[in-house]
């Protein structure tokens, strides 16, 4: 079990690595080797032979190699990010790159989103080392560049022009699951992701007749841009349950005494009160307008409008979600993928899976552990390319009161130190019996 010094580690590096600010203003405008270089010389104290590696200037990763004791057993890759998003100090309680440990809570960007997790991952690998514990399968750490933007410069890169660090990696896990979600009814639910939805960032463009402002123009193309940019916004999408979506809502109604009647889905997640926010975004595609452009003055009807909208699929149904923008943007506007990621599908079956459930469980007794579909998406999807099966198990204990999704890319982000001592003893835990 991890130590009393690991527990005081995880804290000290959370704050730490707040402090190093890594903003990802995205476009490239990002400096992450201040707090790789941070992670990596952790790593070597414990003896670990840490890889810095670079797309650009700047934007460094760090990959390290645990050799476990059997050595015909598949690899598993320990992920996470190290960049964050940007912050408005002017709208803190506290400065958001401060990494103020405070009334038993560390602040600051980063300290849900995911530095806390890269913070946990170092405090057990060196807890490991103190003991000389080795883990069963080889274990592969890695912290990345990029992850709130394109991930080009960070997962991206590792996994096109750096394959052979993940060399036998079959699973990996990083940020987004085994949180503490309280339903105000006395429960305590750990959802455990086994599944992303895909990315669908897209760009429309309209095109029209420029032309003067007073005159009448029925090739307006801001006109067909706000129509499109409606009609999509208005669209109803369909029910859609996957493999995950659907043992999550069993599992869910037997927990509540109900009957997981999954032909009435809405009917059912009225009846799970709270409980349905941890599924209710993930039984549909959904498709968000986010940003628009048009113009450039008041008298001016320019001959392009331009719309982003921010879409997401769920497994299986990226042709569906192809084929509905093709209905949606009509013939006068075009559409095309401004970024674009993978859905992922994991089993709620597997050994791995059934060992993190064990090992919250261990120190969360009273706690209900479920799948979960994450409605966003992690660098799982890059890993995906080389066979690897992501799940989301960063381990939080949380208390009631504390809402855990606000944290992420919101203002005073923060964790509970206990949230991080539990973490480090699930994680511990997992990774010596994975």
């Amino acid at each position: 079990m991890a130590d009393g010094q690991a527990l005081d580690e995880v804290v000290t590096f959370t704050s730490d690595l707040i402090r190093i600010d890594t903003t990802n203003r995205g476009g490239g405008d990002c400096r992450e080797r201040p707090a790789a270089e941070y992670a990596a010389a952790r790593l070597a104290e414990a003896g670990l032979e840490p890889a810095l590696l670079e797309r650009t200037e700047g934007r460094t990763n760090v990959v390290a190699r645990i050799e476990g004791t059997d050595p015909s057993a598949d690899a598993l890759l320990v992920h996470g990010h190290l960049d964050v998003v940007p912050a408005q100090a002017g709208e803190w309680s506290v400065h958001p790159f401060s990494g103020e440990v405070r009334d038993g809570v560390v602040w600051g960007r980063g300290a849900v989103d995911m530095k806390n997790m890269d913070a946990m991952i170092l405090a057990v690998v060196r807890s490991w080392a103190r003991e000389g514990v080795r883990p069963r399968r080889d274990v592969v750490i890695a912290f990345t560049a990029d992850e709130e933007a394109s991930a080009e410069d960070g997962s991206g890169f590792l996994a096109d022009r750096h394959a052979s660090l993940f060399e036998g990696c079959t699973e990996g896990i990083s940020e987004s699951g085994a949180f503490t979600f309280h339903d105000g009814g006395g429960r305590q639910i750990y959802p455990l992701a086994a599944g992303e939805r895909g990315t669908g960032w897209v760009k429309l463009t309209a095109r029209g007749r420029a032309a003067h402002g007073s005159r009448p123009n029925r090739e307006n193309a801001v006109t067909r841009l706000a129509a499109a940019v409606t009609r999509i916004g208005a669209h109803e999408w369909p029910l859609r349950l996957t493999p995950t979506v659907r043992a999550a809502l069993t599992e869910l109604a037997a927990l509540y005494g109900l009957d997981a009647d999954l032909d009435d889905v809405d009917g059912l997640l009225e009846k799970l009160g709270p409980a349905a926010r941890l599924v209710e975004a993930t039984v549909r595609n959904s498709a968000n307008p986010t940003m628009l452009e048009a113009g450039y003055k008041v008298n001016v009807i320019p001959g392009e409008a331009v719309a982003y909208v921010d879409g997401r699929y769920l497994p299986g149904h990226e042709d569906e979600f192809r084929a509905t923008l093709d209905q949606l943007t009509g013939p006068d506007v075009n559409w095309e993928f401004h970024h674009h990621e993978v859905a992922l599908q994991s089993p709620v079956d597997s050994p791995t899976y059934a060992r993190m459930r064990a090992a919250v469980e261990e120190f969360a007794p009273e706690g209900h552990v479920v799948p979960y579909c994450m409605p966003g998406g992690t660098d799982a999807k890059q890993f995906s390319r080389l066979g690897i099966t992501g799940y989301g198990f960063s381990p939080l204990k949380l208390p009631e009161g504390y809402d855990y999704g606000a944290m992420f890319h919101g203002v005073d982000e923060r964790v509970p130190i206990e949230a991080l001592h539990f973490g480090v003893r699930v994680l511990d835990r997992f990774l010596r019996t994975a």
